[in-house]
C-alpha cells in the first residue's frame, strides 16, 4: 500500500493536499452585532423616527396633529374629522354611523348593494328622512340614508345640508336665506381644486348656527 502511494506520488509529481475544513461561526461575535442591530434599529425606527414625526407635526400643523380638536370653555367638544349625532331639530344631521359614531368601532356595515338587510335599511331610513324634512323620499340625497366607510365622516354633501335648511330654519326662527348663507360659508370645496367633492363639515356649521343666535 505504502509503495502504491509512493508510486501514484511520483507519477503525478504533486501531493494530495489535506482535505479542507469548513468555516466555523463565533457565536460570540454573531450574538453581539444580531444585539447592536436590533438596539440601533429600535431606536431609530421605533423612537427617533417617532419623535421626529411628532416634533414637525407640532412644529407644521399643530391643530391636526393634535386631533383637530375644537374646543369652548376650555373643554373639548368635538374633532373636525369626527361626526357626531346632534339632538333635536335645530340641528343639521350627518351621516348614518354603522358604529353609533364611535372611534372605537370605525367600520362600515360591510353589506354587500344586494344585501336584501341593506336595501331594507336604506329604504326605512329614506322614508325617516323624507318624513323629517318634509320632502318626497326620491328627493333625499343618498348620503342621508348611506353609512361611510369609518362610520364617522364629518361631512355631508352641499345638496344633504340644503334639504335639511327649511326644518333648521323654522326651528330657529331663522331665514332660510340666512342659514343658506351659513352652508355656503361652511362648504368646503375640492381638495387640491380636483379632489373628492364639495362638502360641509357639520359641526362646524352647527356651531356657527349656536353662535348666530
Amino acid at each position: 500500500m505504502g509503495t502504491a502511494m509512493h508510486t501514484m506520488r511520483h507519477k503525478t509529481g504533486a501531493a494530495v493536499p489535506p482535505a479542507a475544513t469548513a468555516p466555523s461561526l463565533h457565536n460570540q461575535g454573531a450574538l453581539r452585532g444580531a444585539i447592536g442591530l436590533a438596539i440601533v434599529t429600535l431606536a431609530g425606527c421605533g423612537f427617533l423616527y417617532s419623535l421626529a414625526g411628532v416634533g414637525v407635526g407640532q412644529a407644521v400643523a399643530p391643530t391636526g396633529a393634535n386631533g383637530s380638536l375644537i374646543e369652548r370653555n376650555g373643554q373639548v367638544i368635538g374633532s373636525t374629522l369626527v361626526a357626531q349625532p346632534f339632538t333635536g331639530d335645530g340641528y343639521f344631521q350627518p351621516r348614518p354611523s354603522a358604529g353609533n359614531y364611535s372611534v372605537m368601532a370605525l367600520s362600515g356595515s360591510n353589506q354587500a348593494r344586494t344585501n336584501p338587510d341593506m336595501r331594507k335599511r336604506i329604504e326605512e331610513a329614506r322614508a325617516a328622512v323624507a318624513q323629517r324634512e318634509g320632502v318626497a323620499p326620491q328627493a333625499v340625497p343618498g348620503d342621508l340614508v348611506t353609512q361611510s366607510g369609518g362610520g364617522v365622516d364629518p361631512h355631508i354633501s352641499p345638496e344633504a345640508a340644503d334639504i335639511q335648511v327649511a326644518r333648521v330654519a323654522r326651528v330657529r326662527g331663522l331665514s332660510p336665506d340666512a342659514v343658506r348663507q351659513l352652508v355656503a360659508r361652511h362648504t368646503e370645496g375640492k381638495q387640491f381644486g380636483v379632489l373628492g367633492a364639495p362638502r360641509v363639515n357639520v359641526l362646524e356649521l352647527n356651531l356657527a348656527l349656536d353662535a348666530a343666535k
